[in-house]
């Protein structure tokens, strides 16, 4: 029976190389799991069931994590380098409203906060919303 399942490994990393779809190799691993069940004496039921449940839980958690990875982040936004940095609000941030502006990086940014913060306060800006900037206060000195 390892053979079998070695067999269903070696044809699954086949497909997969002509593919790159990145779901025949979680299917791969689960014949291989499966390979290693048969060599230590585990009935062919259990076998099957650990195959098939490996075979559609690994995609589930990992295909994700496997592409992104691969993958790699992509460009970088222009918002991205500006992350972590100090900023000036230039107008007022109303977080019911969702509008403000600040300075970041020597340039012009809308931006919001979950809290209202007023003008001429200092931020650091915590994320990116496409092209407008999520700040956060910076405590009193």
């Amino acid at each position: 029976m390892m053979l079998l399942w070695l067999s269903i490994a070696i044809v699954a990393l086949l497909v997969e190389l002509a593919s790159l779809g990145f779901i025949l190799l979680f299917v791969a691993v689960a014949a291989l799991a499966a390979a290693v069940l048969a060599q230590i004496g585990v009935s062919l039921p259990i076998q099957i069931v650990s195959f098939a449940a490996a075979s559609l839980a690994l995609p589930m958690w990992l295909r994700r994590r496997v592409l992104e990875r691969i993958s790699g982040r992509g460009v970088p936004s222009r918002t991205d380098a500006l992350i972590g940095t100090e900023a000036e609000v230039t107008q007022a941030l109303d977080p019911v409203l969702r509008t403000g502006r600040v300075v970041a990086g020597g340039q012009d940014w809308a931006a919001r906060s979950d809290a209202p913060i007023p003008a001429g306060a200092r931020v650091v800006v915590t994320d990116a919303d496409g092209i407008t900037l999520l700040v956060d206060p910076l405590p009193p000195r």
